[in-house]
């Protein structure tokens, strides 16, 4: 099937795409608020240009868009347009990811990604049951963790 806009139009597009202050960033940004923590957003010293990071608890946190990311949940689906160049770029950001939280562990940081499905969709956490979840994971530690709309799960390294 072929791409319903020029080449041009898709390219304006595609530039249109926020990198930071996206939503799913704003609504984090407000319950890590609300619970009270301090911290930065969009470190360019650290690996992986992270999206929050809260000094006090040696945290990283990631927002991750599952289609960018390749989460395998409802928000993911194929391109049915230039699938290999789409499947080729994400597999590429799956590649980067790895690389950067491996390194970031091993520099003694904690690193917690939250995918997009968890904060907006049909299938989102509420506020309280996010809130209670970072605040879980923050405080009382773990090295490793996502947090999806089944919950919070422990990686392995």
């Amino acid at each position: 099937m072929a791409d319903v806009h020029s080449k041009e139009v898709r390219s304006k597009n595609m530039r249109a795409i926020a990198t930071r202050d996206t939503a799913i960033e704003k609504r984090l940004a407000g319950l890590l608020n609300d619970c009270g923590f301090a911290f930065r957003v969009q470190d360019a010293a650290l690996a992986g240009r992270p999206d929050f990071v809260v000094e006090e608890y040696r945290c990283i946190i990631f927002t991750h868009g599952c289609f960018w990311h390749h989460h395998d949940c409802y928000l993911f689906r194929v391109p049915a347009t230039r699938t290999d160049f789409w499947l080729e770029k994400i597999g590429k950001n799956v590649a980067r990811d790895k690389r950067d939280i491996h390194r970031l562990l091993s520099e003694e940081w904690r690193v917690l990604i939250v995918w997009e499905c968890a904060l907006r969709g049909r299938e989102k956490l509420s506020d309280e049951s996010l809130r209670e979840r970072l605040e879980e994971w923050i405080c009382g530690g773990g090295r490793y963790a996502e947090i999806n709309t089944a919950g919070i799960h422990e990686r392995e390294e």
